[in-house]
């Protein structure tokens, strides 16, 4: 339930965090960004909320936004180099453990029918996925795409994917309905975000019968 709370109502902690802990703010966003994309078993860390109420803490002056752009950047790309590593030298040693099971095999296909539609693209695609971006690196790790294709699409899908979500929160995060209504819009950004995942099941289901 804390997880939950935290998720809906980040911009309150993020707000809590500037006052307790100062400038230190940016390495908390960074080492939640770089575990949320880096660590297989860490997919439900929230992101794109969380750089959504960064940018508009960033917005009122609280934080740099250039600065954020960049130190969430490249959390992002570093994480999902990270998992890709770890799928790489670790992964099919995880999937085989049965005592392990934090990652979950539905999870596991959703990322490999992912992988095997798009390619490399899956990659930049993955990003804008929750719990989909922690499992497509670490599932290409494990041999299913060679590094110098990788890197380009994670770089490419960091950029974009932070730029967006922070500029996002830079110039809408503050409008009064917005600021109100901050559980709503987490939902919302939760439920579009997903949403390409559920159609993809539901005609995977019609496509067998």
């Amino acid at each position: 339930m804390e997880l939950v709370d935290f998720i809906l109502h980040c911009n309150e902690y993020i707000g809590q965090f500037i006052n307790d802990y100062g400038s230190f703010i940016y390495a908390i966003l960074f080492i939640i960004i770089f575990c949320e994309t880096g660590l297989v078993f860490m997919p439900f860390l929230p992101g794109d909320s969380l750089i959504f109420a960064a940018g508009t803490f960033a917005a009122i002056g609280e934080m740099n936004y250039f600065l954020l752009l960049v130190l969430i950047i490249l959390a992002a790309v570093l994480g999902d180099t990270a998992n890709y590593e770890i799928g790489k030298h670790f992964g099919r040693k995880i999937v085989d453990n049965k005592k392990f099971t934090l990652v979950k095999k539905e999870h596991l296909d959703k990322a490999d029918a992912l992988i095997a539609k798009y390619g490399g693209a899956a990659v930049f695609i993955a990003r804008f996925m929750p719990i989909i971006r922690t499992i497509v690196p670490f599932v290409v790790g494990m041999g299913k795409l060679k590094y110098s294709k990788f890197i380009k699409f994670n770089a490419l899908g960091g950029i974009i994917w932070v730029t967006l979500f922070l500029s996002i929160g830079y110039l809408f995060g503050n409008i009064p309905f917005v600021k109100e209504n901050f559980s709503i819009i987490v939902l919302s950004i939760i439920f579009l975000s997903v949403l390409p995942i559920f159609i993809a099941f539901i005609k995977n289901r019609l496509t067998k019968k």
